[in-house]
């Protein structure tokens, strides 16, 4: 019995090393017809992505420390900025840290900031980046973040501040609801500064004013969000500029998200037909 055991698990492994190499293949032909769809039709121009399962994703590789598991999230960045350079998508926000987040255990914040000043540090140093010349910005409720994080930031900021082929934002600190009272509140401030009357200041208060004073004024609107990990909802990731923007959603974990997956849904984008409401 022990022989025939192993014999199975023998041939089983023969038959998983054959199999890799033609799925190998089949999905590197798969992602070349996939690409030259894609470049043939409109991009989107802005693509926001909700980094989801980072936890899931580490402890199925039996991952329990949260620097490490957050670690694995932030490696894939390259290789979404990799790919937003191969199909000339010029902006891309990535939400890797909500308000919300900062209720959970202590142990786990300090892991995940760890993370997020590691890679910001690494981003205003990287070759690809001043290669790219991607510009790099943080937006969110910054005062929130501890003092080297928000050190972090201004480096990366600071490096790439004159570049603008690409635009990465990363949402740290980030709330939808956050964002839309501190815009609002800082269109009041500047009103009340200039001394002007309640009743002015009502006639004041319209879309346009308040997203001047939106974390990511100046920037279009996404034209596609991706969610990973297979939850189906923002959680008020760009709650105000989300209006128009096309959802996809995956249940492939964020640190297993593969080019397959990103072309899938830059693909689902051009299927749609973008109505604005009309």
């Amino acid at each position: 019995m022990t022989i025939s055991r192993r014999r199975r698990c023998a041939n089983g492994g023969s038959g998983d090393a054959l199999l890799r190499p033609i799925l190998g293949l089949l999905y590197y032909l798969y992602a070349r017809r996939l690409t030259r769809n894609i470049l043939a039709r409109p991009r989107p121009g802005h693509v926001g992505i909700i980094l989801d399962g980072n936890r899931r994703h580490g402890r199925s590789l039996g991952i329990v420390d949260p620097r490490a598991v957050y670690d694995l999230g932030a490696d894939k960045l390259d290789e979404v900025l990799e790919w937003c350079a191969e199909f000339a998508i010029p902006t891309v926000t990535l939400w890797v840290f909500s308000t919300e987040n900062f209720h959970r255990s202590p142990a786990e914040v300090s892991g995940i900031m760890a993370s997020v000043e590691a890679k910001l540090t690494a981003l205003a140093e990287d070759p690809a980046i001043h290669r790219r010349r991607v510009r790099v910005r943080a937006i969110g409720c910054l005062a929130m973040l501890p003092p080297p994080v928000l050190d972090a930031i201004r480096a990366a900021e600071r490096a790439t501040d004159r570049y603008e082929a690409m635009e990465l934002n990363i949402a740290v600190a980030y709330g939808g609801r956050q964002e839309i009272t501190d815009a609002v509140r800082a269109l009041l401030s500047g009103l009340a500064a200039n001394q002007v009357t309640l009743a002015e200041a009502i006639d004041e208060v319209t879309p346009e004013a308040i997203a001047r004073h939106l974390y990511t004024a100046g920037l279009p609107d996404p034209d596609l969000i991706i969610r990973t990990s297979g939850e189906i909802r923002l959680s008020g990731f760009l709650l105000w500029q989300s209006v128009h923007s096309e959802f996809y959603f995956t249940d492939v974990l964020w640190p297993a998200f593969r080019k397959i997956d990103f072309l899938r849904a830059i693909r689902a984008y051009q299927d749609r037909q973008r109505r604005y409401g009309c």
